[in-house]
């Protein structure tokens, strides 16, 4: 019998499906209920560029490679769709998407989060008299109150990576999307909000706290979305999801899809999703994923800090009557650097750039400056190499690309011991970059501090099949999940931090002087 179709004498469901959609690549794992992986199914996630800066994404096309993964890891693991108990969702956050609420056409393409068309719209609005009023009065609530929500919110501070701006350019620009809202037939919604609603032909209409918080139109503090941005960016209040648990039974998907009807337990975003994968369940716990950029997540329980410079508050997950804050920052270019560097022919194969890097005792002065990905902000930032020199071969280059990661991730991570005034306890890395021995041990001596890095660095899907598999009582609890946690390296810190020294202090100085070029 063809996978997918119904079958009265199958087996009862005993797997779970976690479907990450990342920004280059779409996977599926089946899991069993020792979180082992029994198959699984990866496509490349195919981008558009229609113009310079702009990031796009074809619906149909991200549709088609949805549901191909799922039938293919379940093909994999030679089951039928009858024997999964549940489908958790992990998503690229801040790439969104709007359509009709009557015929359920999209008005355009998913604007990704790496689109960059509301570069003109931000640094507009971050040099506007308006924006330094409202600025003003916030702190001069935050002094009157004492409330931290009213410390410099981070809304207020505008980048081409948050979605509001985007958004606002949809309603200037494209008049169907303008004339549908006035009649409250526009629907918004973030990857997991739209794939949700394809999945149950249009039921089912909500995202999650974890999607709705990163996008930056949704305020952590009140829970709510946030009228005060809307109205500065004339965006209207009708066009959003209504927002629920990220483990919750959100309905199934559609008989005529998959075969059968799959229950859809719970839709979260990517780094929060491996947050939870990675069972950083309590108060101090770290995560550092590095895939295409970096990203720093430490769980900061019940409580909720305001944005303080590079790190910003997000909904981590809502269970029943459990909220948990996280406090995050982002390094970028580490993978697209490490791509960039094999598309060139640095070297042929990734796993073997550790080996580069220790094949040497340092980069004799080379230095690695990030800047691959066009900025918005910067039209002249680039990336670079500084101190090269006539004996400079692959193994220097490519040991200051690694170098610059490690170097980044200090920076990081000093800037979080400074404002997140919780004891950091254990630092979880997942991600492809996690899997390069040389990065992962320059961190733990640069930070002083041991990094365990999981057999399975897919952690986002993991997450995603974690929170689906507690919702449909597929696993008990959360002490049930840590049980099933493989740790496959630890790294400690071998060599002190003062080592790195001579070569940190010159890149940072490499660093200074690469905007002036």
């Amino acid at each position: 019998m063809p996978c997918g179709q119904p079958d009265s004498g199958a087996a009862p469901a005993r797997y779970v499906l976690g479907v990450d959609v990342g920004s280059t690549v779409v996977k599926c794992h089946v899991y069993d209920r020792a979180a082992a992986v029994r198959g699984s199914s990866c496509r490349k996630v195919e981008s558009l560029s229609p113009r310079p800066g702009w990031v796009e994404l074809d619906p149909e096309v991200l549709w088609n490679q949805f549901t191909g993964v799922v039938k293919e890891a379940v093909q994999s693991a030679g089951l039928r769709m009858r024997q999964i108990a549940g489908l958790g969702i992990s998503t690229q956050r801040g790439t969104f998407i709007t359509w009709h609420k009557r015929t359920g056409k999209p008005f355009h393409n998913f604007i990704s989060w790496q689109d960059l068309r509301s570069t003109d719209l931000v640094n507009s609005w971050n040099k506007s008299l308006l924006l330094k009023v409202i600025h003003a009065v916030f702190t001069v609530l935050h002094f009157l109150t004492g409330n931290d929500r009213y410390l410099a919110p981070s809304f207020l501070t505008f980048s081409t990576h948050q979605t509001s701006l985007k958004l606002s350019w949809v309603f200037k620009n494209i008049h169907e999307a303008e004339e549908a809202a006035k009649k409250n037939n526009c629907c918004f919604g973030t990857v997991d909000t739209w794939l949700l609603y394809r999945l149950t032909k249009g039921s089912v209409y909500a995202t999650d706290y974890s999607n709705a918080s990163s996008t930056g139109i949704f305020e952590p503090f009140t829970k709510c979305w946030n009228p005060t941005l809307c109205n500065l960016l004339s965006i209207p209040m009708s066009i959003y999801p209504p927002v629920k648990d990220t483990s919750f039974n959100f309905g199934s998907t559609d008989s005529e899809i998959f075969g059968v009807p799959i229950p859809i337990m719970a839709v979260v975003a990517d780094q929060q999703s491996a947050m939870f994968g990675e069972c950083c369940f309590h108060p101090g716990d770290v995560k550092l994923t590095m895939g295409t950029g970096g990203f720093w997540n430490v769980n900061t329980g019940e409580h909720l800090f305001a944005s303080r410079g590079s790190l910003y508050p997000l909904i981590g997950w809502k269970i029943g009557e459990e909220v948990v804050y996280l406090t995050e920052g982002s390094i970028s270019d580490i993978g697209t650097a490490i791509k960039w560097a094999l598309d060139i022919e640095l070297f042929t194969d990734v796993n073997k750039t550790a080996e580069m890097a220790q094949s040497i005792s340092d980069s004799q002065g080379v230095c690695f400056i990030p800047g691959l990905q066009v900025s918005g902000d910067d039209p002249y930032l680039c990336a670079s190499f500084t101190g090269l020199k006539p004996s400079t071969n692959r193994n220097h280059l490519v040991r200051a690309i690694l170098e610059s990661v490690a170097f980044r991730n200090k920076l990081l991570y000093d800037i979080i011991v400074r404002k997140v005034h919780i004891p950091l306890q254990t630092i979880r890395a997942d991600g492809g970059v996690s899997n390069n021995s040389f990065i992962m041990q320059m961190t733990s001596d640069l930070i002083n501090k041991k990094i365990e890095k999981p057999a399975n660095v897919d952690m986002s899907s993991l997450g995603a099949a974690f929170l689906a598999g507690l919702a449909s009582g597929f696993w008990t609890d959360k002490k049930q999940l840590k049980k099933l946690r493989q740790v496959e390296a630890v790294f400690e810190p071998q060599k002190d931090s003062e080592e790195y020294r001579p070569a940190m202090d010159a890149w940072l100085q490499a660093m200074k002087h690469s905007p002036h070029w």
